[in-house]
C-alpha cells in the first residue's frame, strides 16, 4: 500500500518501536540510511542496522531477527518482489519499503495491512487497476436437487440446460479475464527501471518534519548523483530532481555578507554549479581524468594511437602545457585554473564533446576540502566493492557508510584512491577488449566475455564495477565501429565471479541511444533463458533487470529469447536468441538466431539447435 503521509503513517508509527533497518549495498541506499539514522538519533529511536547485498541475505537477516522485531524498514530492496511470499512473516509483522526499483510488485501495492510503500507521489508508476489483476473466487452455487414430487421431468431438463449454459459462460469469462490479466501484467513487468532516489524520499520526510539539515541535503544530492552516474535515470529526470534540490540548497546555504552573524568559513557549505564531466579531476591530474573518464575517452578514442594524438591536439587547442596537465590539479598554475572550465568547454565543442558540462553540486569544508557529488559517489562505491578483505563481510559496508560523514575524511580519501584504481582498470580493460576484438557483433546483440587471468578481472566480479565497465565498453565500441547498426544493439557481458566455486556473473546493457528511457528488459530475458536451458543460475541481486549469476559446474547452454518492443501477442516476444556455453573459463558462442535487426518484431520460427555432448567433447 502506498503511504500518502510519510510522517503520520510511517515515522510516527515506528518512533516508539524497535526497528530493524535492512539496507542494500548501493550508494543511494547508504545515503537514505544516513538520513534516517540522523532522524532516529534526534528522537532516540532504537534500531538495528543490517546490510544486505542480495535476496539470500535479506531472507537470512529476516529469519534471524523476526522474533525480536515487528517493524522492518527496507531501503532499496523489496519493492519489486512479493515480500510476503518470500519471507512468510507473521500477521503482526510490518514492512516499510523505500525502494527506487521499478516496477513495484502489484501484491505489495494492494496489500493494505503489512506492506507500506514510501514512494514519491509524482512518479508515474502505471500500476494496473485492482479489478484487472485480482478477482475474488466465487463459489459456484449448486442447484438444489430436492425437487418436489410433483415437478415435471421437462422442467428439470430445462433448468439443467440453463445451468450448463451459465457455467460455460462463467468459465469462458474467467479464461478471458485471466488472459487479459496475463497481458496486463506482462506489459507492466516486462521492463525494469528506477524511480526517484530513496535518499530524496527520506530527505522529503525530514523536510516535512522540519528536521532537515545541511548534511541530510548533501546525502540526498549524493543519492541522486549515484543514480545519474550509474545511468539509472534519464537526463530529464536528473535535471528535474536537480532543480528540486537546488531550491533546498538555496534555502540552507543562503549567505548575506553584510550580516554580522554569518557562518564561519569552517562550516559546511553546499553550492550549485556547472562542472566538468570529468571523473575526480580535482583530486587527480587533468590528464589522468581525461584519459579515464568514459565520455572523453570514448569521444577521443584514446585506446588508439590516433586517439592519443587527438588528446594532445585537444590540450594544445586549449593552450595547456603537458607539464601542467600531468601534475595534480591542485598544483596547477592559478592562472590556468581560473578559466579552465571555459577553455575546456570551448575546445570540447570543436572536438565533438558538446555534453562535457553538467549540472551538479559541490561541498566545501573550509578552504582546503572541496568535493563534488560525483567524487563522493565514486569513492563510496569503491569502498563498498573493495576486493581486499580486511575483516568481516560487513567491513566494506561500514567503511562506505562512514565515508559519507564529514568527520571521516581519511576514509573518503581512501575511497578516492580506490576509485582511481577502479577507473584505470576499467579504461585498460576497455582498451584491451576493443584492440583485441573481444566485442563480437552477433546479429541482434553485442557480446563480450572476460577470461580468467585477465588483469583486474577480480575487480569485475562485483556487480557495480562490471556494470560500469559494460556501459563504458558499449559507449566506446559504438564510437569506434563504422557499423551504424551496432549503435542500436544491446551488450551482453560476462566475467568470472568465483573461480573456486565455478560461478560467473553476467550483465545485459540496453543500447547506447540518446533517446533511451533507461528501461532494461534483460531481467526477464535471463529468467526465460535459465528456464529454457535448465541452467543453474542465481537471481540474487536486488537490481534484477540485468544481473545474473551462473554456475559453471559443467559445460552448459544459455539461451535468451526477448524482443525489446514486444507486441501484445506473446508469440512475438521471441526475437533475440543467444545460444552460448561456458567452457574452460570462457563463454564461447555457438549459434545465434535470428540474424535480424534488433528492432525486428517478427517472431522466431527456427528451432534452436543445441550442441550435443559429443560435439563439445570434440571441440575440446
Amino acid at each position: 500500500m502506498f503511504i500518502s503521509d510519510c510522517r503520520r503513517e510511517f515515522y510516527d508509527v515506528i518512533v516508539s518501536q524497535r526497528v530493524l533497518l535492512l539496507v542494500a549495498s548501493d550508494v543511494d541506499a547508504l545515503c537514505a540510511c544516513k538520513i534516517l539514522q540522523a532522524l532516529f538519533q534526534c528522537d532516540h529511536v532504537q534500531y538495528t542496522l543490517v546490510p544486505v547485498s542480495g535476496w539470500q541475505e535479506l531472507e537470512t537477516a529476516f529469519l534471524e531477527h523476526k522474533d525480536q522485531f515487528k517493524y522492518f524498514v527496507l531501503i532499496n530492496c523489496g519493492a519489486n518482489v512479493d515480500l510476503l511470499e518470500i519471507l512468510q512473516p507473521e500477521e503482526d509483522t510490518f514492512f516499510f519499503v523505500c525502494d527506487s526499483h521499478r516496477p513495484i510488485n502489484v501484491v505489495n501495492v494492494y496489500n493494505d495491512t503489512q506492506i507500506k510503500l514510501l514512494v514519491k507521489q509524482d512518479d508515474d508508476l502505471g500500476v494496473p487497476a485492482y479489478d484487472d489483476i485480482f478477482r475474488d473466487d466465487e463459489d459456484e452455487e449448486e442447484d438444489s436437487e430436492n425437487e418436489s414430487e410433483g415437478s415435471e421431468p421437462s422442467e428439470k431438463r430445462r433448468r439443467f440446460e440453463e445451468d450448463i449454459i451459465e457455467r460455460t459462460m462463467k468459465r469462458r469469462q474467467r479464461r478471458e479475464w485471466e488472459a487479459r490479466r496475463r497481458e496486463i501484467l506482462f506489459d507492466y513487468e516486462q521492463y525494469e527501471y528506477h524511480g526517484t532516489s530513496s535518499a530524496m524520499v527520506m530527505f522529503d520526510l525530514a523536510w516535512i518534519m522540519s528536521k532537515d539539515l545541511n548534511d541530510m541535503l548533501w546525502w540526498a544530492i549524493v543519492g541522486l548523483t549515484d543514480q545519474w552516474i550509474q545511468d539509472k535515470i534519464t537526463q530529464m529526470k536528473y535535471v528535474t530532481d536537480i532543480g528540486i534540490l537546488q531550491r533546498h540548497v538555496s534555502r540552507h546555504n543562503h549567505r548575506n555578507e553584510d550580516e554580522e552573524n554569518s557562518l564561519s568559513i569552517d562550516c559546511m557549505r553546499i553550492a550549485f554549479e556547472y562542472d566538468l564531466r570529468l571523473a575526480l579531476y580535482q583530486h587527480w591530474s587533468l590528464y589522468e581524468s581525461l584519459c579515464n573518464t568514459s565520455y572523453t575517452s570514448a569521444s577521443l578514442k584514446l585506446w588508439s594511437v590516433q586517439g592519443q594524438k587527438r588528446l594532445h591536439e585537444f590540450l594544445a587547442d586549449m593552450g595547456l602545457p603537458l607539464k601542467q596537465v600531468k601534475q595534480k590539479f591542485n598544483s596547477m598554475d592559478m592562472s590556468l585554473k581560473e578559466n579552465l572550465r571555459e577553455m575546456i568547454e570551448e575546445s570540447a565543442n570543436k572536438f565533438g564533446m558538446k555534453d562535457l558540462r553538467v549540472q551538479t553540486f559541490s561541498i566545501h569544508f573550509g578552504f582546503k576540502n572541496k568535493f563534488s557529488a560525483s567524487d563522493i559517489v565514486y569513492a563510496t562505491a569503491s569502498l563498498m566493492e573493495n576486493i581486499e578483505k580486511e575483516g568481516p563481510e560487513t567491513t566494506n559496508f561500514i567503511k562506505a557508510l562512514d565515508s559519507l560523514s564529514r568527520g571521516n575524511l581519511d576514509k573518503l580519501h581512501q575511497g578516492l584512491a580506490l576509485a582511481k584504481k577502479q577507473l584505470r582498470a576499467i579504461q585498460q580493460t576497455v582498451a584491451s577488449c576493443i584492440c583485441t576484438n573481444l566485442v563480437i557483433s552477433q546479429g541482434p546483440f553485442l557480446y563480450c566475455s572476460l577470461m580468467e587471468g585477465t588483469p583486474d578481472v577480480k575487480l569485475f566480479s562485483k556487480p557495480v564495477s562490471l556494470c560500469l565497465l559494460s556501459k563504458y565498453l558499449l559507449k566506446s565500441f559504438v564510437c569506434s565501429t563504422k557499423n551504424k547498426r551496432c549503435k542500436l544493439l544491446p551488450l551482453i557481458m560476462a566475467a568470472p565471479m568465483d573461480v573456486e566455486q565455478g560461478t560467473v556473473i553476467m550483465v545485459g546493457i540496453p543500447p547506447e541511444t540518446e533517446s533511451s528511457d533507461k528501461k532494461n528488459f534483460f531481467g526477464r530475458a535471463f529468467e526465460k533463458a535459465a528456464d529454457s536451458t535448465n541452467s543453474r543460475t542465481l537471481h540474487n541481486h536486488f537490481d534484477m533487470s540485468n544481473i545474473i549469476e551462473i554456475a559453471q559446474l559443467r559445460p552448459h547452454l544459455i539461451g535468451i529469447k526477448v524482443n525489446p518492443f514486444p507486441q501484445k501477442n506473446h508469440s512475438a516476444l521471441i526475437d533475440l536468441y543467444l545460444t552460448s556455453r561456458w567452457y574452460n573459463g570462457q563463454l564461447c558462442l555457438l549459434e545465434t538466431y535470428p540474424a535480424s535487426s534488433y528492432f525486428d518484431l517478427q517472431p522466431v520460427t527456427e528451432s534452436c539447435i543445441w550442441a550435443r555432448d559429443e560435439d563439445l567433447h570434440n571441440e575440446k
